[in-house]
């Protein structure tokens, strides 16, 4: 910015945002800003650019060499670059707890995570075995390991800012209430019909909270039949409704990974506040 004063032109500096840290600067443009920097991908406010802007102040800019490892107080803003910023402040600030680490939960976790979502409940009892491989989020590495344990790797090596808290426990009706205590936004991704409304039923009298659960993603019919409904104040169902896993008709990667998607965005939602809790 520059101003003219008794026939001198005097640079006033700016405060932005550069790769986390808040500076000030007297470049007028990304470009300018940038011009040392070699081989760099330029993240202008969330949006990845070659382009040149001119910078105002408030403006959040990540500035990424290639092939180069970041100090671990820029990593963060790294990761979290392509996110709008307002939007990142959000949900770092959000927690969500994950019932079932399964087709679903494994696949939603791993979202929240690149979305930056503050703090993960990881909670079942089951390990990773070969079946489990068709469109669960762990690979050949994990088989034999608490599904809690190999997702929390996993998550680390995803986002190491994201607070994962992880319980080995089989959920019931009994111990619903205790295990999500504190947790006011629960996604729902238990593969037993049993066990998914025993804990809806747990859960939904707590008016601190909000359940986003799904049903039918079986088989290999039209990815657009999976949608997310609301179905009462505070309980949101993702999926067909109908299609359930049977002979000749199996859970597949796809379609369950849309439905997690479906999950992870009306998580999203709740944290930014757009859809009502």
């Amino acid at each position: 910015m520059w101003w003219r004063l008794s026939a001198l032109w005097v640079v006033v500096e700016m405060d932005i945002l550069l790769n986390g840290q808040r500076i000030q600067t007297d470049c007028r443009s990304l470009r300018e800003l940038a011009t040392a920097e070699k081989d760099t991908v330029i993240i202008y406010n969330g949006f990845q650019t070659d382009e040149d802007f001119p910078l105002q102040a408030g403006d959040s800019v990540v500035l990424i060499p290639q092939g180069k490892m970041p100090e671990q107080n820029q990593l963060e803003a790294m990761l979290t670059a392509r996110h709008t910023p307002q939007v990142h402040a959000h949900i770092q600030d959000g927690a969500v707890a994950i019932a079932g680490l399964g087709g679903l939960g494994s696949n939603i976790a791993v979202m929240l995570a690149q979305t930056g979502v503050g703090r993960l409940l990881l909670i079942d009892y089951d390990t990773v075995e070969p079946s489990n491989l068709n469109r669960q989020h762990y690979t050949l590495r994990h088989l034999g390991m608490p599904k809690t344990e190999a997702l929390a790797q996993q998550l680390r090596e995803v986002n190491p800012f994201v607070q994962v808290e992880v319980r080995q426990e089989k959920i019931t009706a009994a111990n619903a209430a205790a295990l999500f205590d504190g947790w006011p936004l629960v996604c729902e991704a238990l593969d037993n019909p049993a066990a998914k409304a025993a804990l809806i039923n747990a859960l939904l009298p707590d008016s601190q909270k909000t359940i986003v659960a799904a049903s039918g993603m079986a088989g290999y019919g039209s990815a657009n039949e999976i949608h997310t409904v609301r179905k009462l104040k505070r309980l949101y169902v993702c999926g067909d409704e109908t299609s359930e896993a049977q002979p000749g008709n199996g859970l597949m990667a796809p379609r369950v990974q849309v439905c997690a998607g479906h999950q992870a965005n009306m998580i999203l939602r709740l944290l930014l506040g757009i859809a009502e809790p």
